[in-house]
């Protein structure tokens, strides 16, 4: 293990969420050297001021063995102290190979056994019953003879790998997958949910997807957020969003922190329960009818909107760098309930679903209460996970990439 020296570098594996570029500033602000590492040059996090070095690797999508031994190359580094995964397959890799990471860095992500329980979504939901926290019903397609109920078929897997499925090879990874919403009363077939929902076009034939009862409100997803230190509670935070990418929930595009005894109680149950090491988000949905929270997913990593934990002083990135480096005392624990943040393209999406996608058993809200609602929420909390004025750059390198003059593919999935 290195010495502690002045000096000292942080690994960040970026991708094009607005987390990345939140962390390279939280650390960039510390005096932190921060070494952003990504397959493409036109990532908006690499435009930051606060990102002091770049490093282009191959893409663990292309050949994910390229990318660990990429990863374990720079880890070898003598500045480099620590790696900070941001995506399903930096903590798979950083799971995975720990032994080998963990000889030349300060290993602050889950084993592999923590990682595997929290990617495959059956084993989740195993878990979550152990801890005695409530979920929805969930069952395997195969497994399903009554389609008459609201049913949503997500994938089985957050991420697809040898390990998880024989038909791809050691060095494959299937990445974003698409959640499907199905019609009460239509049994869908297999292998078109699995066309559509591999938007690689890859062929994974072994991968059975899951499927589990439609929780009402789908649009308000509760979050407890945490940093652990080998089963112990270092940082917590919890989030309510108020809208996601579409009107029918999806990626958060409007949160806010908040604070409930509840959320706290469950998220600890599930960490606690599975021993944790490192950073997660803890997901729940709540009944409307009995307001009884029901857990969903844990993300095994950096969460896409710890810009508003960052904003509401729950400085995650700052706090996992101070525990790295055995300086625990440095972390603040206090944050501010009701902060909030945006992103901006995000509720651009929101507003387009409401004109031009519909979602069985979902009902749209209005379109011009829609406007008003983003409006003023963006007037009541201006803040935003790309456009910060003391560093515009990634704002402007992330609209560019959503013109034709930026050069950006029409396949590229935001968030690999």
């Amino acid at each position: 293990m290195k010495s502690q020296t002045d000096g000292r570098s942080v690994l960040l594996p970026i991708n094009d969420s607005g987390s990345s570029i939140s962390c390279l500033r939280s650390l960039g602000k510390r005096g932190v050297h921060t070494i952003a590492v990504s397959e493409r040059r036109d990532r908006p996090a690499l435009a930051s001021r606060y990102c002091d070095e770049t490093v282009i690797v191959p893409s663990p999508y292309d050949d994910l063995l390229a990318y660990r031994d990429a990863l374990l190359s720079l880890a070898e580094r003598p500045d480099v102290y620590t790696i900070v995964p941001h995506r399903e397959v930096d903590s798979y890799v950083l799971g995975k190979y720990r032994d080998q990471f963990e000889k030349h860095v300060v290993a602050l992500w889950p084993s592999f056994e923590q990682v595997e329980t929290v990617h495959d979504r059956l084993r989740q939901a195993e878990a979550a019953r152990e801890a005695g926290v409530t979920i929805p019903e969930t069952y395997s397609f195969d497994e399903v003879d009554d389609w008459s109920r609201e049913l949503i078929v997500k994938p089985r897997y957050s991420i697809l790998t040898h390990d998880y499925v024989d038909s791809l090879s050691e060095n494959e990874c299937e990445g974003k997958m698409e959640v499907i919403y199905t019609a009460a009363g239509t049994e869908p077939d297999l292998e078109a949910i699995q066309e559509t929902m591999h938007k690689s076009g890859r062929h994974v034939p072994d991968h059975v997807p899951i499927v589990q009862e439609l929780v009402r409100d789908t649009r308000t997803e509760y979050g407890f957020r945490g940093l652990y230190d080998e089963g112990e509670s270092v940082l917590t935070c919890q989030k309510r969003q108020v809208r996601g990418k579409s009107y029918a929930g999806g990626a958060s595009v409007y949160r806010e922190t908040m604070y409930d005894p509840a959320i706290e109680e469950l998220g600890r149950a599930m960490l606690d329960h599975l021993d944790w090491h490192g950073l997660a988000s803890v997901q729940f949905l709540k009944e409307p009818d009995t307001g009884e929270y029901k857990f969903t997913e844990i993300n095994p990593r950096v969460w896409a909107s710890i810009e508003m934990d960052v904003i509401a002083g729950a400085d995650f990135p700052s706090a996992h760098w101070s525990l790295a480096t055995g300086e625990p005392d440095r972390i603040e624990t206090e944050y501010e309930v009701g902060a909030g943040n945006h992103l901006l393209f995000g509720e651009l999406q929101y507003l387009w679903s409401i004109l031009r996608k519909r979602y069985p058993a979902i009902e749209p809200p209005s379109f011009r209460t829609a406007v008003w609602d983003v409006l003023s929420s963006c007037y009541d909390q201006p803040h935003f996970d790309y456009l910060h004025l003391d560093d515009p750059a990634p704002f402007v390198r992330g609209v560019l990439n959503q013109l034709p003059i930026g050069g950006r593919s029409g396949t590229e999935m935001a968030g690999q």
